[in-house]
């Protein structure tokens, strides 16, 4: 009997799961955009950036993304798994929960590219993902390295969502819903990205969709669409929807979030049109010869860094999910070593920490006991 049990229980486990992936595992994938309403594919249709009936990076510069994987890769895979996790736990911090600075610039890193930036009094959530896998199916995938320091409905009030592409390590169907639920704060997002909001449930008047280059202003902070190379899609079909990244500003604060890219000369031009930045998010991990010209590595988010004006570096796209092949510690090993070189201010928080611009604290090394 006690066999038949297992049995039935193990079975009624494998139902559930099953009944959980062909319920989410649709509304994940998301919505193909030129699909949508009228409006939104008048839009995409009109965009410089949609050329031959997809999104493109429209930069002088050839970017080639992995279409087949590399020879050896499943071997790659299998060996030295150990050395691209962390060795012990994550030491984290538990987030402030006082009011933002009325005049300063103040960010806390939650993980990954998940950063909340308070800019002169007002909140800006940027990317953010809290579920333990970034997949489609919770079942499968990279799992997180450490928790998230704070749970959604913890969260203060925010100004504003701002999201940099559809990648699932980027943009969450579980967190929207949540935040679409706790928070009342509009979805800044490059175009096309509103599909997928909408069909998650987020309501039209909350999604404001932007072209590169285009502006909105958002509780009297300035957000300015801006490019990135890279790519998009949910499922197999690709760059129906933009990626980007993000400028914000207030009345003296500049704030230059990323997103994901590789390094590309479009960067001065940002600086130069729309900086100097206080404060740069910048992307350093998940990197690849494989890939070379989707993500950047840590020297050339420095490069970066220095093209836009940037003042303060804070390193994002690391420590929460092994997305390649490099060590663990090995993009902030690389970026620390490299500022120090050129002479580039950098901070590196653990989860949950906040970083004041103005007063940033030096480098520690917390990470390297994990390495």
């Amino acid at each position: 009997m006690a066999g038949k049990a297992r049995r039935v229980l193990a079975g009624g486990v494998a139902l559930a799961a099953a009944g959980w992936v062909l319920r989410e595992v649709p509304a994940e994938l998301g919505v193909r955009p030129l699909t949508s309403g009228p409006d939104r594919v008048a839009r995409i249709r009109r965009s410089p950036q949609f050329v031959n009936g997809a999104f493109a990076n429209p930069m002088p510069e050839p970017t080639t993304m992995m279409t087949t994987p590399p020879v050896g890769l499943v071997g790659e895979l299998a060996k030295d798994r150990q050395q691209r996790r962390p060795a012990g736990l994550i030491p984290m911090r538990i987030p402030p929960s006082d009011a933002p600075p009325a005049d300063g610039l103040r960010a806390t890193w939650y993980g990954h590219a998940s950063t909340l930036v308070e800019l002169e009094g007002r909140r800006v959530l940027f990317d953010p993902v809290w579920s333990r896998r970034p997949s489609p199916s919770q079942l499968v995938g990279p799992k997180r390295h450490h928790p998230v320091p704070v749970e959604l409905i913890e969260l203060p009030q925010v100004d504003a969502i701002a999201i940099s592409h559809d990648h699932y390590d980027h943009l969450d169907m579980a967190t929207v819903r949540s935040l679409t639920r706790t928070q009342k704060a509009p979805f800044l997002v490059p175009l096309g990205i509103g599909a997928h909001l909408e069909r998650w449930g987020v309501p039209a008047y909350r999604i404001i969709e932007l072209d590169w280059e285009e502006e909105t202003s958002v509780a009297g902070l300035r957000f300015v669409a801006t490019a990135a190379r890279h790519f998009s899609g949910r499922t197999f079909s690709r760059n129906d929807t933009l990626w980007g990244s993000w400028v914000v500003t207030g009345a003296s604060k500049r704030v230059f979030y990323a997103g994901d890219s590789g390094y590309f000369r479009g960067y001065r031009g940002i600086g130069s049109q729309h900086g100097p930045f206080d404060l740069t998010l910048m992307p350093i991990g998940a990197y690849s010869p494989a890939w070379p010209d989707i993500h950047m590595n840590p020297e050339e988010a420095i490069t970066a860094h220095l093209d836009l004006g940037g003042e303060l570096l804070l390193p994002v796209h690391w420590a929460t999910f092994t997305l390649a092949l490099h060590p663990w510690a090995e993009p902030v090993e690389r970026l620390w070593r490299e500022a120090k070189a050129r002479d580039v201010k950098i901070v590196v928080p653990r989860p949950g920490e906040a970083v004041d611009a103005a007063a940033a604290p030096s480098v520690d090394g917390w990470w390297e006991i994990l390495a």
